[in-house]
């Protein structure tokens, strides 16, 4: 009888001591869990603090390509390369109303040739945004101006393997400042957006001498049968296949006051300053599968566009002047085959006509999606007619295959 009782005393021990671990156990993980952040994956890779003060979406994108390039009395060439190679971080401090963005570049494409005495280019996007509702969004630090569509698009959201040459030569681009957006869109009426901007004029990642000039950006944009489905507004063709007619209008204005590239935002350093005044329009259409784009650019000066070295006149360098339009259509078959044509024009203004040619631009494609813009295979052949102030003209056409991946 002892022996049995000292047998059940013995096991009765075991089994508390065992639950008081387990206790302890369960105790210990819990306090290690609420220390451990909470990790989601859509758009990226996303972690937020158990106290929801803090979060942080981990994103990247890169575009393989290669291209055969062929100029009119000139041998063939075959060129591949990295084009765009990012990465990007965005999410919110201290309240979801409080966001940040940052996008890194690498690839040479992006970061451009470094030079003696400038700095690299690697900062794309460096912004912090307070939206204290869905209707307003502030926003202070380097990133994309209110421009046009296209540039406003991510170059991962476009149906061809590149932007226009509009787009390369008229646009406003990114710039450091402050940006007011007031948006109001609706599913199914009559949208409308007002963004302004007031930023530096020079470009991103600016590091010369500070000057007196700024640059004052406004846009309004039209949707007359609301918002386009999950934002498609940012993104070219229709892979969202709108079940109703959606249309945007939509115009932008720019003064850059002094100044100091050729092209504003971009483009080489001018002798002399000069104060530019960009206009961009656009309209965009989507149904069922079918998408249809329009723009025009046009950057004007009040004074002479061609700039003089003081120190040697037989060097100058211009302010790109001129006007141009795009036109772009496409269809998506169901199985996510996209087939693109797009015919592009583009006229340089009467001071800089004897400098550079006028252009055409005719492009057709072919885009395979995988998983929307984020993985997919495109094919693009390109043909550019370039006609001199002489009378003289020259060809060229090049047939690119690129793959766009990212998360």
């Amino acid at each position: 009888m002892k022996k049995a009782f000292l047998i059940l005393f013995f096991l009765i021990s075991i089994v508390t001591y065992a639950q008081i671990n387990i206790e302890q156990t369960k105790q210990d993980n819990d306090i290690k869990l609420s220390t451990l952040p909470y990790y989601s994956f859509g758009k990226g890779i996303g972690m937020t603090s158990p106290d929801s003060l803090f979060q942080l979406n981990i994103r990247f994108r890169m575009q393989n390509r290669v291209t055969y390039i062929q100029e009119e009395d000139e041998n063939g060439a075959y060129q591949g390369q990295v084009r765009r190679l990012r990465l990007r971080f965005d999410g919110y401090v201290g309240s979801p109303k409080i966001l940040y963005v940052i996008q890194l570049s690498f690839a040479p494409g992006d970061v451009g040739e470094v030079q003696e005495g400038e700095s690299i280019n690697i900062i794309r996007d460096a912004v912090v945004i307070y939206r204290p509702n869905k209707n307003w969004n502030m926003s202070f630090g380097q990133t994309k101006l209110p421009g046009n569509r296209q540039r406003v698009n991510s170059s991962g959201a476009l149906q061809l393997t590149d932007r226009t040459i509009n787009n390369a030569r008229f646009t406003i681009d990114r710039d450091f400042g402050f940006q007011v957006h007031n948006m109001n869109e609706f599913k199914d009426k009559f949208s409308y957006n007002f963004k302004t901007a007031i930023s530096g004029g020079e470009g991103r990642n600016q590091t010369g001498n500070a000057d007196d000039g700024i640059a004052v950006t406004g846009k309004v944009e039209l949707l007359p049968f609301g918002a386009f489905t999950k934002d498609g507004t940012y993104f070219e063709g229709d892979i969202m296949r709108e079940k109703k007619p959606k249309l945007m209008f939509s115009g932008a204005f720019q003064q850059n006051n002094h100044a100091q590239r050729t092209q504003g935002q971009l483009g080489n350093d001018l002798f002399e300053k000069r104060t530019m005044k960009s206009v961009l329009l656009d309209a965009m259409f989507k149904y069922k599968g079918w998408a249809a784009m329009m723009s025009y650019m046009s950057r004007t000066t009040s004074e002479n566009p061609i700039t003089y070295n003081p120190d040697n006149v037989s060097e100058f360098n211009y302010v790109f002047v001129g006007n141009g339009f795009d036109y772009q259509a496409s269809y998506i078959t169901k199985s996510n085959y996209e087939f693109i044509a797009r015919y592009s024009l583009q006229n340089v203004g009467n001071d800089i006509e004897t400098l550079t040619p006028n252009t055409r631009q005719y492009s057709i494609g072919a885009t395979k999606y995988f998983w929307q813009h984020t993985f997919k295979l495109q094919a693009e052949l390109n043909y550019d007619t370039l006609q001199y102030y002489d009378g003289s003209s020259k060809n060229l056409w090049y047939l690119r295959f690129q793959v766009e991946i990212g998360i």
